[in-house]
């Protein structure tokens, strides 16, 4: 999510969550990279994430995340490399992958839901 015309992260989690409320039966998973951590920047190596969102919600699976639903789930230097839309609720045991990986905004159309 480089290209100048893409919504911030705060707005894209915003809008993906919004219409996730009206879809219980998707999860959408997105994965990326965040950037290394300002206690240790002399590691400078990017740690990957995965988010999940789910009935207007973003949980982080592989960071902590604060506990103010208001507050984005992820910092704007987060880069979203891939969205999947899972059928929902999710089951580990049986995930089942309805589009994906594709571009985070391809789901900001709730058709691709």
């Amino acid at each position: 999510m480089t290209d100048a015309a893409s919504p911030s992260i705060a707005a894209l989690l915003a809008a993906l969550e919004t219409i996730s409320r009206g879809r219980p039966d998707r999860v959408l998973r997105l994965v990326g990279l965040l950037p290394a951590t300002e206690q240790d920047p002399a590691a400078a190596v990017e740690e990957p994430f995965e988010l999940l969102i789910f009935r207007g919600f973003s949980s982080s699976i592989t960071h902590p995340t604060a506990f103010d639903p208001d507050q984005p789930a992820l910092p704007e230097s987060a880069r979203i490399t891939a969205a999947e839309l899972l059928a929902g609720p999710l089951n580990p045991s049986d995930e089942r992958r309805l589009a994906g990986p594709l571009p985070a905004e391809t789901f900001l159309d709730p058709g691709a839901w």
